[in-house]
């Protein structure tokens, strides 16, 4: 099976908040050619790398906002994060958790810091990644999946020396528990020192991935903490060694091929449909949620 080469290594951008809640990088898009085209299905990544928030009695986060035409996935590795939408869904997501929430044709919601976290204060670190949805699902119903890490399959690694959580798609046997409207993988390898992992995904998928934690080696290349790595769009097969006890989040779709209006919150396919959207809001078609 050929190996799946890389193309670039990213350097974590300079951190700027969203909200007062998430102090993030943005890598997607982000000025290393890291587009919404180029990387599609996923279309935004911001990581929230490790940092202390102190305590306080108003939770930090970001007021009611909208979405449509896309999915919004957050994966918790510190800290506690509250979600409400005007679809009726609500949840807390702690470490180890997932929070797959699809906006499809419309939603109002806010995320904050969970009420006791923020008392206590803490240790915060997320991954919040959208997801595209094609044309035909862009306009479906919403819906939210809360995935405990619980719920999360598991592969265990030879020699006991890790394992592979399978958020979405499928790692060997293993089954993601989050159902998706294309193709996608998304999983973390966590891994002790010494211990290997290897991933293998079809050449045209759009892959890449994130260290998380530790310093790892990727196809004999080192890889410091909080970088992000992209791989060609040839071979199928690389591999992730830990150089130290490590957490890698690992992504690959199959592309969205289809043209890409974004504005804001939304991600449609025409700047008419972003149009319509701002006017949807004002007409009170994504329902209502209280600040």
């Amino acid at each position: 099976m050929a190996i799946k080469k890389i193309e670039l290594i990213a350097a974590p951008p300079s951190p700027h908040m969203v909200g007062d809640g998430f102090r993030v990088h943005n890598f997607i898009p982000s000025a290393y050619h890291l587009d919404m085209q180029r990387m599609t299905p996923f279309i935004m990544l911001d990581y929230n790398s490790k940092f202390y928030f102190t305590p306080t009695d108003k939770p930090r986060g970001v007021s009611v906002h909208p979405h449509r035409g896309f999915e919004t996935v957050t994966i918790a590795y510190h800290g506690k994060v509250a979600h409400h939408d005007s679809a009726g869904n609500s949840g807390v997501i702690g470490e180890g958790d997932v929070q797959w929430m699809t906006a499809a044709s419309g939603v109002l919601h806010k995320e904050y810091h969970e009420k006791e976290f923020s008392k206590a204060g803490g240790y915060f670190q997320m991954v919040q990644l959208w997801v595209n949805l094609p044309a035909k699902d862009k306009m479906s119903k919403p819906k939210y999946q809360g995935i405990t890490n619980a719920e999360i399959g598991k592969y265990i690694l030879h020699n006991d020396s890790g394992i592979v959580e399978v958020i979405a798609g499928a790692y060997k046997e293993v089954k993601g528990a989050a159902s998706t409207f294309t193709p996608v993988h998304m999983q973390n390898a966590k891994l002790k020192k010494g211990g290997e992992a290897v991933f293998n995904f079809p050449a045209n998928y759009n892959t890449f991935l994130v260290v998380i934690e530790g310093n790892v080696s990727i196809n004999d290349e080192e890889v410091l903490e909080n970088h992000l790595v992209l791989f060609e769009n040839e071979g199928e097969e690389f591999t992730i060694a830990a150089l130290e006890n490590s957490i890698v989040l690992v992504l690959s779709g199959e592309p969205i091929n289809e043209p890409i209006a974004a504005h804001g919150p939304f991600v449609m396919n025409t700047r008419q449909e972003i149009l319509q959207a701002f006017d949807d809001v004002k007409l009170g078609k994504f329902g209502f949620l209280e600040e």
